[in-house]
């Protein structure tokens, strides 16, 4: 398999080519284009049960779409998101990480999709009790809602809510105020997210839920 991800930062696409034999999978919605010899299927993820789970306990859809090249021929499919922002590519060599709702694009066939207790201080900061674990060897593609930043930390670390896309499963999370009592609400930060441990995460440069908050005000 072949891909370029193009169109970054703020309009990122995957281009991906299939050898004869290969396939992808992608979450339903994903494909904007592809080979009209291109054999696509829609499948339950990883079985009825599973598929349940992340759909109402981490947040994805419920289906998700194999593209398969049965031809003697190299085909090519593009996939995206539905927000606007970009698109990383991730190895995984056995080890898992976390996503965010919302976040997963994409994987190779060898990438397990399953669910993964988040604790009360992620549903508390809105953001749900279970998260999409991601494992096993392969890849998968990724993305968010502006530019994607990665940040390795060791020991503590601060994230406003929101901007958290991807993390290693050691990390834990809890809810804390950005400074004193007065301060964190007259500075318009309020509660974050304090991230402990050891391993890499992913952010976002824009927040959702900013961008709503934002809009509100204007619309009504």
């Amino acid at each position: 398999m072949k891909y370029k991800i193009r169109y970054k930062p703020a309009f990122a696409a995957i281009f991906i080519t299939l050898n004869p034999g290969e396939s992808i999978i992608a979450e339903a919605g994903a494909m904007t284009s592809m080979d009209g010899n291109l054999s696509m299927k829609t499948q339950f993820s990883g079985g009825f049960f599973s598929a349940l789970l992340r759909k109402f306990l981490g947040g994805e859809s419920l289906f998700v779409n194999v593209f398969e090249n049965k031809t003697s021929e190299p085909l090519s499919v593009t996939l995206t998101q539905s927000i606007i922002g970009d698109i990383e590519s991730l190895e995984l060599t056995g080890n898992e990480i976390c996503f965010q709702p919302g976040a997963y694009i994409a994987s190779t066939p060898k990438i397990k999709l399953g669910v993964r207790w988040a604790g009360f201080a992620s549903w508390f900061m809105g953001e749900g009790l279970f998260k999409l674990k991601v494992s096993g060897r392969g890849k998968v593609f990724f993305g968010a809602y502006g530019g994607l930043s990665q940040q390795n930390i060791s020991g503590e670390f601060i994230v406003d809510n929101g901007h958290l896309v991807a993390y290693s499963p050691n990390i834990k999370m809890s809810i804390a105020l950005s400074g004193g009592l007065i301060s964190s609400f007259t500075s318009g930060e309020g509660l974050v997210n304090r991230l402990k441990g050891n391993g890499v995460i992913y952010l976002q440069s824009r927040s959702i839920g900013g961008l709503v908050g934002f809009l509100s005000p204007k619309v009504r």
